[in-house]
């Protein structure tokens, strides 16, 4: 805590911030932009047509602005950065909180060390989002994000399980055009998915498997019958699946959430036991 919190001169944030972007955040996401984007990126030509910097930015107004390329500054087919860069910055610190974040997550592919440098600093400024798996969702603890990527990592040789997964973080993440309903049928999926694997079935419901699973003495009666209410909940004819044709049901990112974190926390559980 800094001094002038400490004496009460200056607020102190408790709440993640999910509607917006402070400007301190703001600031240090542009500084990482800067500095593990396009300071590590060379501006030479080598073997290739562009050079690393060059092909960032065409990518930048191809993919991500959608500009027409003629208004990228160009001299000698290399970008020139400094008419560039300060185009992309004037857009940065202009735009709207949520098309800051798309921008993120757009240029995190370009250095392997962003998403952990960028998650850091979310954390730091109490932001309400974290990269997970090359996303931005939204989060309520560290807990929930311990969970979801060790999920990932645990079920790196089950294909099926890490699909499923990753398709429920795409869906729930996608700030444009999210699908929660899709999002929390994936996360049903991936605990199927396991749970056919562990039967050594391809047929069963997940009710049908986890009761296989139960006799394995995998888990305890309580903890199958908590999961089959659960999953009772995704299937029946008031549930997320029946809606899933009739949209009948509203779906929001809590539901979502916290099917995805308490999927990914089952699984986990599931494949410490074997």
């Amino acid at each position: 805590m800094k001094f002038s919190q400490r004496i009460g001169k200056e607020e102190i944030k408790v709440e993640l911030e999910k509607e917006g972007i402070s400007n301190e955040l703001r600031n240090s996401l542009w500084t990482l932009i800067l500095e593990l984007v396009i300071n590590t990126r060379s501006n030479q030509k080598r073997y290739q047509e562009y050079s690393e910097l060059s092909i960032y930015f065409r990518d930048l107004w191809i993919y991500f602005f959608k500009f027409p390329i003629d208004t990228l500054p160009w001299c000698y087919e290399v970008v020139t950065e400094h008419k560039a860069i300060p185009i992309v910055r004037k857009w940065f610190f202009e735009s709207d909180w949520y098309l800051v974040y798309n921008f993120i997550e757009f240029s995190s592919s370009y250095n392997s060390e962003f998403q952990k440098t960028c998650n850091e600093f979310l954390k730091k400024e109490m932001s309400a989002y974290r990269f997970i798996d090359g996303k931005l969702i939204e989060i309520n603890s560290k807990d929930e994000i311990i969970e979801i990527e060790n999920a990932i990592i645990n079920a790196d040789k089950f294909k099926s399980i890490k699909e499923h997964l990753k398709s429920a973080i795409a869906l729930l993440s996608d700030k444009q055009n999210p699908n929660y309903r899709n999002s929390i049928k994936e996360s049903i999926s991936a605990v199927e998915s396991l749970s056919k694997i562990i039967t050594n079935t391809n047929k069963s419901t997940l009710g049908h498997a986890l009761k296989q699973i139960e006799k394995k003495q995998l888990i305890p009666n309580n903890l199958k019958t908590a999961f089959s209410a659960l999953y009772g909940y995704t299937s029946d004819e008031g549930g997320i699946r029946h809606s899933l044709l009739e949209n009948s049901v509203n779906v929001n990112i809590e539901e979502a959430r916290f099917m995805l974190v308490t999927c990914s926390a089952f699984i986990n559980y599931l494949l410490c036991k074997l």
